[in-house]
């Protein structure tokens, strides 16, 4: 073989490199359309709940004082129960007052018989007078002696209406139908009537109830704000209606109106007063409760609702995906407002009717790119249900921060003015330590 054979195959090996070389590599395949479920954006008409921390507060809170001093001979109710409008509560020692009203009955028969002496002696007088038997100072005195007796009567006779009123000062009785508080004095001991020990418990009406929150200045601007911009239309007369969430999340039954709200907004607190008045025959409410007060009425017209596991944060706040008409996904940025129901969000701002939110496969979705649209669990059912899962149960507890803050606002609100009053409030820090710590988890 001559020593140059192998160069009769170069020219194929560089022809071969060549082609090689020049060949462009094959295009990736083509990523398939995520399967999405949509909702298509319908405005609607949907009641409105705001949910504000309330204490209740008895309707009628008569304090049980002492009108006249005397020993304490009996408490004759049962401290802290439910008493009776005209029962007995306390048993002052009767018998000095029944001595002073049979006084003040002697001293009336006296000055009674006398003016039967001084009436007898004018009608005597007055003839012998008139006749000139008798002078005119004997008539004026007759009738003076006459005048001082009837004087002396009514004198007498309002002494014994003020003996028997203090007799029956002695028996206190409950003036309203309520629980009574303890009673501060015990059995045995002195009550002076004119200090302070003459305070001896008090009664509180439970039938109906008020219910008491507080309204900000900011909640108060930004309901007028949507009220004039037509995103709120408050019931008619502005009668709202209010419903209880209890502290262990119960429904108290019983609906309730708004009564009264304060004119003017508290120079501490930067809030007003707002009252509710609820039934409450069973007596499940007692003064001092905290609970939770729904204020219902109001209506959104024409309100976009999503559920809340359309909705995402981005750093730049909250966005949705929305299928353009040519099948392609984009993300629009929106502003959310209240939750609504348990599982769904009001949408203020960024959707508008007819527009397809990306409800279900949100994970898969990629902007710009195409997806296709399934039937609402068809899309991905597995990833999809584990996602839903997790949103589901994560949902609860964001609800729960976001009213829990809620809470701690109107705690301090509350602790902040019962604090410039040198009210001591116990329970304010231990409630903020508890609420904290549970949002934390």
């Amino acid at each position: 073989m001559p020593a140059f054979a192998p160069l009769r195959w170069f020219p194929l090996v560089l022809l071969t490199l060549l082609a090689a070389g020049c060949s462009k590599e094959a295009p990736p395949a083509q990523r398939p359309p995520a399967p999405v479920s949509v909702l298509t954006v319908k405005p609607t008409t949907i009641p409105v709940s705001e949910p504000f921390v309330a204490q209740t507060e008895s309707s009628r809170q008569v304090d049980i004082v002492a009108r006249v001093s005397g020993y304490l001979d009996k408490i004759a109710y049962q401290e802290g129960e439910v008493v009776k409008e005209g029962q007995v509560l306390f048993q002052l020692d009767p018998k000095p007052f029944k001595a002073q009203l049979d006084a003040a009955k002697g001293e009336l028969l006296a000055q009674q018989a006398r003016l039967t002496t001084a009436t007898a002696t004018l009608k005597r007088v007055k003839p012998l007078a008139q006749q000139n038997a008798l002078s005119q100072s004997d008539l004026d005195r007759a009738q003076g002696d006459y005048d001082a007796a009837t004087a002396a009567v009514y004198a007498a006779r309002a002494k014994v209406t003020e003996a028997e009123l203090n007799l029956g000062y002695t028996t206190i009785r409950s003036p309203v139908n309520g629980v009574a508080s303890r009673s501060l004095p015990r059995e045995g001991a002195y009550i002076n009537a004119m200090s302070q020990n003459a305070y001896l418990t008090y009664v509180a009406a439970l039938d109906p109830i008020w219910v008491n929150f507080s309204v900000s200045q900011n909640q108060m601007a930004k309901s007028r704000d949507e009220v004039a911009k037509g995103r709120l239309v408050p019931p008619k007369n502005r009668e709202y209606e209010v419903d209880l969430v209890l502290s262990d999340g119960s429904i108290y039954p019983e609906k309730g109106r708004i009564s009264f709200a304060d004119p003017s907004f508290s120079q501490d607190t930067g809030s007003f007063l707002v009252r509710a008045v609820l039934p409450n025959p069973k007596h499940d409410l007692r003064p001092g409760m905290f609970v939770t007060a729904n204020l219902k009425g109001a209506v959104r017209p024409d309100a976009i609702v999503v559920p809340q596991l359309a909705v995402q944060q981005g750093t730049n706040g909250h966005l949705v995906y929305v299928v353009k008409q040519d099948g392609t996904a984009e993300v629009r940025p929106v502003i959310v407002g209240d939750y609504y129901g348990k599982a769904d969000i009001v949408i203020v701002n960024g959707l508008q009717a007819g527009d397809r939110v990306v409800v279900e496969g949100v994970l898969k979705v990629v902007p710009g790119q195409p997806v296709k649209i399934v039937e609402p669990g068809q899309a991905d059912p597995k990833s999809e249900a584990a996602a839903k899962a997790a949103l589901r149960s994560a949902l609860p507890l964001i609800r729960e921060v976001w009213e829990l803050e809620t809470t701690l606002r109107n705690l301090r609100l509350i602790s902040e003015a019962r604090e410039r009053r040198n009210e001591v409030v116990p329970w304010q820090p231990t409630i903020e330590q508890a609420l904290i710590s549970k949002a934390k988890s």
